[in-house]
């Protein structure tokens, strides 16, 4: 758990302690709004004191995020985010680092950064605002646009396979995954809490509706008509089951997952457990695609793991303990030295 010790000893903090006194330029209607009021409500309930947290940001309209957030932030540059903010927490281990990137700044340019976080267990915490495309410089593909989804710089529709963000950070090694709608409040804030109580890399992959260039992307999944249908929230230790009347589940037969209906097979849906190093298993959740399968949100993987952090730590500790010279300064005057006149 990356808590305090002297928490017990602070004033309570609220969200309002996390809000700056920056203007919001976000696009009316932008799922971006909901992120940041979640987060700011999760940072509040975090044990770590104010000075302790540091939001990190690349660039997008995603990264504009750490100027609302009332707390030490670094914009950094396209794609890096999660460079600066490893550094970040192995010169500073007590510190409660938050990533904010997009599809574009983190699956693009940032993938090489990304893909090693997840590889290292840093203890990082990574939120995606995934809307599918470049929102900030006007509409071009990302890693993550479906085929056949018209954007500036594929008029005809996108013709290239888009990532899928969980297959690509289970795939990588990360430690925990998770996936919410940017219209479920109570499950971001959940999945927030997790993710922070989380040793090591957490990944939240946020499906964040962009009102100019996608507006309703995610709707089948997320929409008030349509998502009990084509969602299912994983929650440990519960049946995988979804629907209007939780009358469907989730199997898996020769080594796929399938959906049964009520009836005799209606007892054998599979139990959800997150923290079961189950690699396959959690990587056919994340890619499950409608309307073949409903799309997996909640926490999928939570598997424990020596973060990076802790390790590189451990190591210095020890060499410092073996090593015969206490200071950069001994180090420097050992050996053969000389003096210019």
């Amino acid at each position: 758990m990356k808590t305090d010790v002297t928490a017990k000893n602070r004033k309570p903090l609220t969200r309002k302690d996390f809000a700056s006194d920056q203007a919001v330029r976000w696009c009316p209607g932008c799922g971006d709004f909901m992120i940041l009021a979640i987060m700011q409500k999760a940072f509040a309930q975090m044990d770590h004191p104010k000075e302790k947290f540091l939001s990190v940001s690349g660039i997008g309209c995603s990264s504009r995020i750490t100027y609302y957030l009332d707390t030490y932030g670094i914009h950094s540059i396209h794609g890096r985010a999660i460079a600066v903010a490893t550094g970040a927490k192995l010169a500073k281990p007590d510190l409660n680092v938050w990533v904010f990137t997009g599809d574009g700044d983190c699956m693009a340019i940032g993938g090489n950064h990304f893909i090693h976080a997840c590889r290292r267990n840093a203890d990082l915490n990574i939120v995606i605002f995934n809307n599918n495309i470049y929102g900030m410089t006007k509409g071009q593909s990302s890693p993550t646009t479906p085929v056949g989804k018209k954007t500036k710089t594929s008029p005809e529709g996108s013709y290239e396979n888009p990532f899928n963000i969980g297959e690509v950070a289970i795939g990588a090694g990360v430690s925990f995954f998770a996936r919410v709608p940017d219209n479920d409040p109570l499950l971001m804030e959940k999945m927030m809490l997790e993710a922070y109580h989380h040793k090591g890399t957490s990944v939240i992959e946020v499906l964040q509706n962009c009102v100019i260039f996608t507006d309703g992307i995610h709707e089948q999944i997320t929409g008030k008509e349509t998502k009990q249908d084509n969602q299912i929230v994983l929650e440990e230790g519960k049946p995988m089951i979804f629907g209007k009347e939780n009358e469907r589940g989730l199997t898996t037969s020769e080594m796929r997952i399938k959906t049964i209906l009520p009836g005799p097979d209606a007892g054998e849906a599979m139990i959800h457990n997150p923290a079961d190093d189950n690699i396959p298993l959690q990587m056919a959740l994340v890619k499950m695609q409608i309307p073949e399968l409903p799309v997996a949100t909640g926490v999928i993987r939570k598997v424990d793991s020596e973060s990076y952090s802790a390790y590189v730590h451990k190591m210095i500790a020890r060499e410092q303990q073996r090593s015969e010279f206490k200071t950069t300064s001994d180090l420097y005057h050992s050996g053969n030295t000389w003096e210019i006149e």
